[in-house]
């Protein structure tokens, strides 16, 4: 079957996974000052993915580094001067079919989560969002899968530009502990994530 894919709306609260979103009330508010808070893909009536958003803020900082959803908009330092109007790109939960970790690898390496995140740059520019921030994750499919992000590449073949790289130690540990190494990465790459913008309006 075809999956398909649609913008959250406040009918989606209680109805979909909601595993990194906050509270429901959180969430709601999310909603209603966006217009939604995530991309969803259902396969019929089955949910099978998302790929959350929120408001670019670039104070933001992860009370709990990796641990926490607020990682994915945790710049540091690092955040460029943005529009009030920019988009931050969060987790993507590819093979989600309910709530929790567990994920159906059926619906992986289907392409899911990037035509998730081609129908969120084209609702963020039809919402009139001024640019968009993404987290890139490290290159290889294992560290990707367990961020639940995309690499580098995705974000530059749909008109990102990659603004700074750096070693996050604590990513690095977690892979080295769960083996998720892959054997052509260097030494000096592993946990290398990055920052990646793209502008939606001249």
């Amino acid at each position: 079957m075809t999956i398909h894919y649609r913008a959250m709306g406040l009918d989606d609260v209680g109805q979909v996974p909601l595993d990194c979103h906050g509270s429901a009330e959180a969430l709601a508010q999310r909603i209603s000052d966006l217009g939604s808070a995530a991309i969803l893909a259902f396969d019929g009536e089955q949910h099978v993915a998302q790929l959350q958003f929120r408001r670019h803020h670039p104070g933001l900082r992860s009370p709990s580094g990796i641990w926490h959803p607020d990682y994915w908009g945790d710049f540091g330092e690092r955040a460029p001067a943005l529009p009030e109007r920019t988009l931050g790109v969060f987790c993507f939960h590819v093979g989600q079919t309910q709530p929790g970790e567990g994920r159906d690898a059926a619906y992986q390496g289907r392409g899911i989560g990037t035509a998730m995140l081609d129908y969120l740059i084209g609702w963020a520019a039809d919402n009139r969002f001024d640019a968009m921030i993404a987290k890139c994750t490290p290159d290889n499919r294992s560290a990707m899968a367990f961020m639940g992000g995309q690499a580098a590449a995705t974000y530059l073949s749909r008109g990102f530009a990659l603004a700074e790289t750096w070693v996050d130690d604590q990513l690095r540990e977690a892979l080295r502990q769960r083996n998720l190494i892959a054997a052509t990465d260097a030494p000096a790459n592993i946990g290398r994530v990055g920052m990646c913008v793209k502008p939606l309006s001249a």
